[in-house]
């Protein structure tokens, strides 16, 4: 009954969204389904450079929020309904997907230089050495704070302060009476939104998902002295109802001045850099992520890629879109266009050596160190079994992500203890293992 409500849901969302896309014709026409984030919504504006290039391909866009795209891409892939052509998934998505084969391999053949792509976001991207989403941008996590602020506070902040220097530093600024906030975190429930940033927290506490026989470890002393961290901090020093947002909602928290310190993804920087979007571009500093009693696992590695789904009867159309979207070509045409600092970054090698973008981007390397820094296979002090930083590769995760994103978001705004949340939250990790057969 459950799968068939979903269902029903998915195709209902379904038609309403397909009424917002354009219903013109060419020779091939491909549906692209993707995240609302303001990378990708470039890619959408500077579609009819791809559709003159390519007069027999016409292109419709479908694009929501991070939730509801994972809901209606992963049904749509699993039920083979073949309703997209191109989708946006992550690291998480790609392997898996790829074994199972839910999606196409990347056509990574003459000039497209798949020996380009940084080594760790091509792997993530791969099932057997075998590309299955091309990245169309790379991330890691870091800390992007107001300099005024800081300075003005007689603070500072580095690289890999610890987490109770960085709260030092979020009770200093904090002046909601001036409408500045000293902290600004996700808490928007969801295993890509608020457990993405908790998790890499929960690492740093020397925290794991799982202990090497796949039993769940969310009621250790190391779940419950981060997220009791994390509930306090943002709490105390956060905005109000911190448990909406996630990295849309601050970033433009950010933005407009209301936030001292960003701890989210190093594709932000671009953006709050830029004096288009940000109130405070020139008053921005970066540093890499802080840590607890260990250093692994402290920021994530992530590429939103897009990939070709099995059932499309557009694969070819599909391939040449992607292959356009994810090149050098294409990196230098939102250069030129729109300027070298809102480029797509963290997935070419090219990218970093380009003097175009180093001249006019504070962050590059700061970005570039932290991509540089995740080990998706080794992001736990103790031993763990899988592959992942913010994230446990394998089918079951999304679901006890998920619920495991609700019970902390519940914690967070006060409806339940971390101590509660946890041991729920482990409860229903436990029986999905056991019913995988995990153990």
């Amino acid at each position: 009954m459950k799968n068939l409500i979903n269902k029903v849901y998915y195709y209902s969302s379904l038609i309403i969204l397909t009424l917002t896309t354009s219903t013109s014709y060419a020779q091939s026409t491909i549906t692209i389904a993707t995240v609302n984030n303001s990378h990708m919504m470039m890619m959408q504006e500077l579609t009819p450079v791809f559709e003159k290039a390519n007069p027999d391909i016409k292109v419709k866009w479908i694009t929501v929020e991070e939730g509801k795209l994972r809901e209606h891409i992963t049904l749509d892939v699993t039920d083979k309904h073949g309703f997209y052509d191109v989708i946006s998934i992550g690291m998480y998505e790609a392997p898996i997907w790829g074994e199972k084969n839910w999606i196409q391999p990347i056509d990574t053949s003459g000039n497209y230089d798949v020996e380009d792509i940084i080594p760790s976001i091509r792997e993530g991207l791969s099932y057997k050495d075998t590309l299955y989403a091309a990245p169309f941008y790379g991330e890691s996590s870091m800390v992007i704070y107001r300099k005024d602020l800081v300075e003005k506070a007689g603070v500072e902040i580095n690289d890999r302060d610890s987490w109770e220097h960085i709260r030092n530093v979020a009770a200093a600024i904090h002046n909601p009476d001036s409408g500045v906030y000293g902290m600004c975190l996700r808490g928007k429930a969801g295993w890509g939104d608020n457990m993405a940033f908790i998790t890499t927290m929960a690492n740093s506490f020397g925290a794991r998902w799982f202990d090497e026989s796949w039993k769940p470890q969310l009621e250790t002393n190391e779940w419950q002295n981060a997220v009791s961290f994390y509930v306090e901090l943002l709490n105390k020093y956060g905005p109000p109802d911190a448990s909406n947002n996630s990295y849309n909602e601050n970033l433009a928290l950010f933005s407009q001045g209301k936030c001292g310190i960003l701890i989210d993804a190093t594709i932000a920087a671009s953006f709050v850099t830029d004096p288009s979007k940000s109130k405070v571009f020139d008053k921005v500093g970066f540093a890499q992520s802080p840590i607890q009693v260990t250093d692994k696992g402290a920021n994530w590695l992530w590429a939103w890629s897009l990939a070709i789904p099995s059932a499309t009867q557009n694969a070819k159309a599909a391939q040449t879109f992607i292959r356009w979207a994810t090149s050098k070509e294409y990196i230098a045409l939102v250069g030129k266009t729109k300027g070298w600092a809102s480029i797509p970054t963290g997935t070419r090698i090219s990218t970093y050596q380009n003097p175009h973008f180093l001249k006019a981007s504070a962050f590059a390397q700061d970005e570039l160190k932290a991509i540089n820094s995740a080990n998706p296979v080794d992001s736990t002090l103790k031993p763990s079994p899988y592959v992942g930083v913010q994230f446990a590769a394998i089918p079951e995760f999304q679901d006890i992500g998920t619920i495991t994103g609700q019970m902390v978001s519940g914690a967070l705004n006060g409806t339940i203890s971390v101590e509660q949340a946890l041991k729920s939250a482990n409860l229903s990790a436990d029986n999905h293992m056991l019913q995988a057969d995990y153990y």
